[in-house]
């Protein structure tokens, strides 16, 4: 069973739903405990950065997801839950992230229409294993201000141009983020879920 991390903010049914589809049993939780139990987690989200680590920090997340990774258990931010791996972020001021990856989260440029919504294509930067069955330059649903970006070049996976070229999948070890929303990606949205709960299924 995959936990999805209920702190107050995002589309949790939606996510567990796009699971349900593709035969992984995926449930939402705001208990920490549930979360050593888990052999995989899920930190979706959208929203204000600082208001969700207020929440995580409130329910004890943090330190249940600091567990989870170091244990090794495959783990997977979506949308705001990618920037929340991050160190900080400078939306409203600074804000302290989860620091599971190094880098910083940035307003996406004022040359473009803010927010970045619809449809738009990912280009790999490495092999990954949340690409299987995916095909170079497919097209996935954005949502989302602001953007990651990596201090280690290494950590990005993806990319995907709106003004810039940012980071929209983020990997290192066991830890993964998509800026994206599978849930509402359609079929290789789903294969995105797929491809997790695989991994998942291999620890």
């Amino acid at each position: 069973m995959i936990a999805i991390i209920d702190y107050g903010m995002g589309n949790l049914r939606s996510v567990a739903k796009g699971f349900e589809k593709v035969g992984i049993d995926a449930r939402v939780t705001n208990n920490p405990r549930d979360l050593s139990s888990a052999p995989g987690v899920v930190l979706p989200g959208v929203g204000a950065f600082s208001d969700a680590m207020g929440s995580l920090l409130q329910q004890g997340m943090v330190e249940a997801i600091n567990r989870v990774v170091e244990e090794g258990k495959p783990f997977l931010g979506i949308c705001l839950g990618l920037q929340l791996l991050f160190e900080s972020s400078e939306e409203w001021g600074t804000t302290k992230g989860l620091g599971l990856l190094p880098g910083r989260v940035k307003k996406l440029p004022s040359g473009v229409k803010i927010p970045h919504m619809g449809w738009n294509t990912l280009t790999f930067k490495r092999a990954c294993p949340l690409f299987d069955g995916i095909p170079e330059n497919s097209a996935f649903y954005f949502v989302h201000s602001y953007f990651v970006d990596p201090s280690d070049p290494t950590n990005i996976a993806g990319v995907t141009e709106y003004g810039i070229e940012f980071a929209s999948v983020a990997a290192r070890n066991n830890v993964f983020g998509i800026q994206f929303h599978p849930e509402k990606s359609s079929a290789l949205g789903l294969q995105i879920l797929k491809n997790f709960g695989r991994l998942v299924e291999k620890c």
